[in-house]
């Protein structure tokens, strides 16, 4: 039978001694090689396994071992040591039946390992004699880039480009542990260990219907065990607590009659003046045919309903109006109006954690809010 050489090789991104039986087994069984230092080999010759680092060639150090045991391993650099493997596949290629050429996984990537990665070349740019733009920057000086990073994250997704997405997503993910690494020089730090562990923590305490024993017969039920388990983690009493006021004004908009028409206090909101038709001035909006939430809506669906938006837009333009600000008033006026509703319609409250909205009711919104 012909000796054999295996190339044993482990993930860096795990802890350097963290390896398979099977691996554990061949160390200590046969001759052991390594190009030099490094974690992996200084771990296992704290198990008490010698290992050898030639003075010439790997390669003719590696058959020679070879030759001599009938097994021969070499422990390979984080890099995977590929220049040697392909060496060693080349000779023996010229000298078949001198040696069988195997590669040895001795740990392996789990999902999401090179998010280990990203972690450390962040801090390698924020740390002394990182980069020194990065090293200036702070939670508010980043916030546009945020900001901007997640309308191109949008703009990828709606125009259905794969490539694009998997791009902005990764300089999405940049922005997240930026903060974080930021958040380990506040006067409290934290981690991105903190904020990827709090999330954890979050997702499952939130899906008891996943990991616990809670049962949920439809997605409303899930919505609604979801904003009943926020509610009493935030404290709010209110249905429209937690909504973000600094959103574009039409998301606010939006966001505000869906908490309404979620409380029950849509039927009771004031009808806005009727917008013209974008054909022109003084042309009324035809009648329309319902739309995703039921509701009528000009002809033509959801084309026609952002070419009346857009008309909109134009028309406060020429007229010296900025409609960005005026739709937040409009929004922002709505709210308080609607705030004051809800607090004449609430019922006394029960006992503990039976203030503000039921499970049905007012405050009940998407997972994920």
């Amino acid at each position: 039978m012909s000796a054999r050489v295996v190339l044993l090789v482990t993930s860096p991104r795990l802890p350097a001694g963290l390896l398979s039986a099977a691996a554990w087994d061949l160390l200590r069984a046969h001759p052991v090689l390594a190009a030099g230092e490094s974690p992996a080999v200084a771990a296992v010759r704290a198990q008490g396994v010698p290992i050898a680092v030639p003075a010439g060639p790997p390669a003719d150090a590696l058959l020679a071992a070879a030759d001599a045991d009938g097994t021969a391993v070499w422990l390979a650099a984080p890099d995977g040591d590929a220049a040697l493997a392909r060496e060693l596949g080349h000779r023996l290629a010229r000298e078949p039946g001198r040696a069988a050429l195997e590669v040895l996984p001795g740990s392996w990537d789990p999902p999401g390992a090179r998010l280990l990665d990203v972690v450390a070349v962040i801090d390698r740019l924020l740390s002394p004699g990182g980069d020194p733009w990065k090293r200036r920057q702070t939670h508010r000086s980043l916030a546009p880039y945020l900001i901007e990073e997640c309308y191109e994250t949008f703009d990828a997704i709606e125009a259905g480009d794969p490539d694009a997405l998997r791009e902005e997503l990764g300089d999405l993910l940049l922005q997240v542990v930026l903060h974080a690494r930021l958040g380990e020089t506040a006067d409290e730090p934290w981690t991105v260990d903190d904020v990827a562990g709090d999330l954890a923590e979050k997702l499952i305490r939130r899906s008891p219907h996943v990991f616990g024993d809670a049962e949920v017969t439809d997605l409303d039920a899930i919505t609604g065990q979801w904003e009943r388990i926020k509610r009493a983690e935030k404290g709010r009493t209110s249905a429209f607590d937690g909504i973000v006021l600094g959103q574009p004004a039409l998301a606010l908009a939006a966001k505000i009659h869906d908490r309404a028409e979620r409380a029950g206090l849509a039927a009771g909101a004031r009808p806005a003046a009727a917008p013209e038709s974008p054909d022109g001035p003084g042309v009324a909006p035809a009648a329309g045919s319902a739309g995703p939430g039921g509701a009528v809506g000009p002809p033509g669906g959801e084309e026609s309903v952002g070419a009346a938006l857009y008309a909109l837009a134009v028309a406060a333009r020429r007229t010296g109006y900025d409609p960005e600000a005026a739709l937040r008033r409009a929004a922002l006026a709505e709210l308080s109006r609607l705030r004051a509703a809800e607090t004449v319609a609430a019922p006394p409250a029960a006992g503990p954690g039976a203030a503000g909205p039921t499970a049905a009711g007012p405050g009940v919104t998407a997972p994920g809010e």
